[in-house]
């Protein structure tokens, strides 16, 4: 007969570790001495402070100083300013707050959120006790800058793998002068979100000294810099910029790291995109078959940014046969060049852009060859069928994406009857269940649509 209790603790962990929400860790806790040994230690892995209405404190410092032993648990903390602000109600509890924070000997993460006018004297406790533990990974998210004072015990901080700042305004930008040194042996993750204002020069000298970099993200650094930093790392595999216009850099010397994800954030007044940014990006990749994800947000003011061919055109030729994600947000493609993205990238796996087409068909169509494509999101601007845009008229040399739908794609006719100006549940079935088809999500407009683990269509 089976018992809770005859379950292996090496087996049973790994399978309640897949409970995302804390209520079934808790239930899972009470469920015998065997599954409270197991569930105890995943419920206090990762712990935060928040604070409920009538200045209510939701807190783990009063549970782990009555059971300390629960401390050793802990991995992730995510201690808030706000939380700092009820010390005119509680004098103890920035005590209270940095005693248990102590007692967290295995902690490998802590986050700092805060909004509030005051982050030095609310950090500065927080921190002397987290430059004594063991940290792998740190996130500073502030209004307003922490101040001097932290900064020079930040700077003393070694052996850290994760780094994110964000101070959004109010103080110098921070862009870990005096600090990359320190962490230039093991740091491979970096967020730096405010570089507005800071040279080129200076950010270029940062970057020379972490050369062991894996990720970079970087919010308001020029644009004519980024291939200039880019040549200071060459482990960088992953790199989400903006493109903020164009400038006057000379172009470094030293090859350009091997990148396999590139996000980049822009906007213009300009519906054609902003000046120069598809010979800027695709700069940025000079080599072949390196890059699986390419990511953008870009906003015009007067519409749609719209896909430059040369652009497509190019970095498929270069990446089509390690493309998996293609997402450009709201940036318009034309059915064609969609068609013409599917059939040269046989590894594509996710697929979002905005489209204007006239029937669900067309999309079926033009999607077809994508047999390894698991998510497909489109913003469709339905049309009539003689209005569909041709941004490539004056491009002598059409795509060649031969023909190619489906058979069984007849079924669409059928649903749409006159009138294909909607997108149906239906729909979405037939997609994906079509022959060769791996389609599990798709999103067009406002409806969702999944397939559950029971191959069921779910309306999200």
């Amino acid at each position: 007969m089976f018992s809770p209790e005859n379950v292996p603790l090496d087996v049973l962990q790994p399978i309640l570790d897949h409970l995302s929400d804390r209520r079934d860790l808790n239930a899972s806790a009470l469920v015998s001495r065997n599954f409270n040994r197991a569930a105890t230690p995943l419920l206090y892995r990762t712990l935060d402070s928040r604070i409920l209405k009538n200045n209510v404190l939701v807190h783990p410092s009063a549970t782990l100083l009555k059971r300390p032993q629960l401390a050793h648990y802990v991995r992730h903390v995510t201690e808030t300013g706000a939380v700092q602000r009820l010390r005119q109600y509680n004098p103890a509890l920035t005590h209270d707050v940095t005693a248990a924070l102590r007692l967290c000997t295995n902690l490998e993460s802590a986050t700092w959120i805060d909004d509030t006018e005051t982050p030095e004297a609310n950090f500065l406790p927080v921190l002397q006790v987290l430059r004594t533990l063991p940290l792998r990974a740190l996130t500073i998210r502030t209004q307003y800058d922490v101040g001097e004072a932290a900064w020079e015990i930040l700077n003393g901080i070694t052996g850290l793998r994760y780094l994110s700042v964000w101070s959004l305004e109010w103080g110098p930008p921070r862009v870990l002068q005096g600090w990359a040194e320190t962490l230039g042996s093991t740091l491979t993750h970096l967020e730096l979100g405010r570089c507005a204002g800071v040279p080129a020069t200076l950010l270029i000298s940062v970057f020379m000294s972490l050369p062991h970099l894996l990720d970079l993200r970087l919010k308001g650094a020029p644009s004519p810099a980024i291939p200039a930093i880019l040549a200071c790392l060459p482990a960088l595999v992953a790199l989400d910029t903006e493109y903020l216009g164009s400038g006057n850099y000379r172009p470094p010397l030293t090859p350009l790291p091997r990148l396999s994800r590139l996000t980049i954030r822009t906007s213009s007044v300009d519906v054609q995109g902003p000046q120069r940014l598809w010979s800027w990006t695709r700069a940025l990749v000079p080599h072949q078959a390196t890059l699986r994800s390419f990511c953008l947000n870009a906003f015009s003011v007067q519409g749609q940014t719209a896909i430059s061919r040369p652009f497509l055109v190019d970095i498929v030729r270069a990446h089509g046969e390690t493309m998996r994600e293609w997402a450009v947000g709201t940036t318009q493609m034309t059915l064609e060049s969609i068609a013409y993205l599917c059939k040269e990238c046989p590894e594509l796996e996710t697929l979002v852009c905005s489209v204007a087409s006239p029937s669900v068909a067309m999309i079926a169509e033009a999607t077809a060859h994508a047999q390894n494509l698991r998510t497909l999101k489109l913003h469709v601007q339905w049309i009539p069928d003689a209005d569909i845009p041709s941004q490539y008229d004056d491009v002598p040399a059409p795509f060649d994406i031969g023909t190619s739908v489906y058979t069984d794609l007849s079924h669409l006719s059928t649903i749409e009857g006159n009138n294909a100006m909607y997108f149906t549940a239906e729909h979405a079935r037939t997609l994906m269940l079509r022959n060769g088809s791996r389609l599990r999500a798709i999103a067009l407009g406002g409806d969702r649509y999944i397939v559950s683990a029971r191959l069921t269509m779910v309306l999200r």
